[in-house]
């Protein structure tokens, strides 16, 4: 009987060890703040820094967040995004198989253009009705696949995306 009493506690003391770890942890990781839209909450990893550091001074900064770009505009299909990236970028920090380019998924890509799509709808309508005349050669319209981003590179990261581009954003954290 002594036995199964001492393995009940010391299971109950290693259960509430293991919780305070992941409390722990998850504060030390700030999940909270990737519930929200704050863009903030994208620079909680340094390797987002110039990321962070170009929208800062970009046309986008005023008018759209990153959630605004990088995810769905739905509500269910934004967390269903969130959480996927969430693990697929905890697996990569942690055992540090992302590369020092960061360069945004397919599934990422066909989101931002979703979205450049959607909030410059009444421009793309246009360029799309005109793109025989806008685009002399097959390859380079609208139609074809190309992303926004191909022609306006500078949007909204700067074309040039490294430390020598933003020298002045070392030190940038998110703050709750």
């Amino acid at each position: 009987m002594k036995t199964r009493k001492l393995l009940a506690v010391c299971s109950a003391v290693a259960f509430v060890i293991a919780l305070g770890f992941l409390i722990y942890t998850l504060n030390i990781a700030k999940v909270s703040s990737y519930l929200t839209s704050d863009s903030k909450a994208c620079i909680n990893c340094h390797v987002m820094n110039t990321q962070y550091a170009t929208w800062q001074h970009s046309s986008h900064a005023s008018v759209a967040a990153c959630a605004d770009c990088h995810l769905p505009h739905n509500t269910v299909k934004k967390y269903i995004a969130k959480a996927r990236d969430g693990i697929n970028h905890a697996v990569a920090f942690t055992f540090n198989t992302y590369k020092n380019a960061i360069v945004i998924s397919d599934d990422g890509a066909g989101r931002v253009q979703e979205n450049c799509i959607s909030c410059h709808a009444a421009l793309t309508s246009v360029i799309a009705a005109n793109s025989d005349i806008n685009h002399r050669y097959d390859d380079l319209t609208v139609n074809t696949g190309r992303r926004c981003w191909d022609c306006h590179k500078e949007v909204p990261h700067g074309k040039v995306r490294g430390l020598s581009a933003t020298p002045d954003n070392l030190g940038v954290k998110y703050i709750k």
